[in-house]
């Protein structure tokens, strides 16, 4: 049942669409393929279940913070990798302990030029591929014990990405969308290469900020920075955004944590472009929003 259809006629400003396959049809992967499907690319979303009957009988659809709605009825939707084909881009956008499970299947997907965007939070398994500093080559053994994801998916395909949408899938293939927009690419070494500049470009069309930054490592620390403070605070205490910043043992909880985990940022070369306060004033202006962590605990996901 995979629909070979090709890209709606929507203007891609002069460019061609490139073919893009959305591996896990969450929040944030429905969310990105939605824009990017009606924007024009040929997206095709791999997944399964629910998910997957929904995607094929009535297509995605997106619910923005606005109330607006944007919808693409049909749309390219298999749990089959072969069946997909190769393609320009492959977006993995499944939670960091789910990618090892799919990395044996994510090659059948690659072209010759096929680049990977791995969206998961934390730091990544390319994180020391071409890395300026004296840990170069180092394995990140926590994320890839077995090597398996950088066996199959090759951190020379890799172009680096920090995800700050906040949004919730409501139903299997309806995204509700929070707030933001913001997804910054970067190559690993730094480069301002055209295979990072196309994809940001595929990104702005499809109303999404992607600015391609020099040190994506900086970035990827800046997000962490919020997560590995916010999520398990709001899933142990079932607590939001606004409401852990506003209460005072919360809000001085996930500035310890946050001013340690700044000091092993420091140790690896990283700088922080935002000060600590206002770090945590934008996660309080975000409001009362749950984490995605606390969306899996209220979920019973595992």
């Amino acid at each position: 049942g995979f629909n070979t259809l090709g890209a709606p006629p929507h203007a891609l400003h002069g460019r061609q669409a490139l073919k893009i396959a959305i591996i896990g049809v969450g929040a944030i992967g429905g969310y990105l393929g939605t824009r990017l499907a009606h924007a024009g690319d040929e997206v095709t979303f791999i997944a399964r279940g629910a998910n997957l009957h929904a995607l094929r009988t009535r297509g995605i659809r997106l619910i923005n913070g606005d109330g607006s709605e944007m919808a693409v009825a049909r749309v390219n939707a298999t749990d089959d990798y072969g069946a997909a084909g190769p393609q320009d881009v492959v977006v993995l956008a499944m939670k960091a302990h789910q990618v090892e499970a799919v990395a044996p299947q994510v090659p059948k997907l690659f072209g010759p030029d096929t680049v990977v965007v791995p969206m998961q939070n934390g730091i990544p398994y390319w994180y020391f591929h071409r890395h300026p500093g004296e840990h170069a080559g180092t394995k990140v053994k926590s994320v890839d014990p077995h090597g398996l994801i950088e066996r199959h998916i090759p951190c020379e395909r890799v172009i680096g990405c920090v995800v700050y949408p906040a949004a919730e899938l409501i139903a299997p293939a309806v995204i509700k969308h929070v707030e933001g927009n913001r997804f910054p690419v970067g190559e690993p070494d730094g480069s301002s290469s055209e295979r990072v500049k196309d994809l940001s470009r595929c990104f702005v069309n499809g109303g999404l900020q992607a600015p391609v930054l020099d040190d994506i490592r900086g970035e990827v620390w800046l997000k962490l920075w919020g997560n590995l403070t916010f999520n398990p605070i709001s899933a142990l205490a079932r607590a939001t955004l606004a409401g852990i910043c506003q209460y005072p043992l919360s809000r001085s909880l996930a500035r310890d944590m946050m001013t340690e985990a700044q000091t092993v940022a420091n140790k690896l070369g990283v700088t922080f472009r935002v000060p600590l306060e206002k770090r945590i004033a934008g996660a309080e202006r975000v409001g009362h929003h749950k984490t995605s962590m606390l969306q899996d605990v209220e979920a019973a996901r595992t």
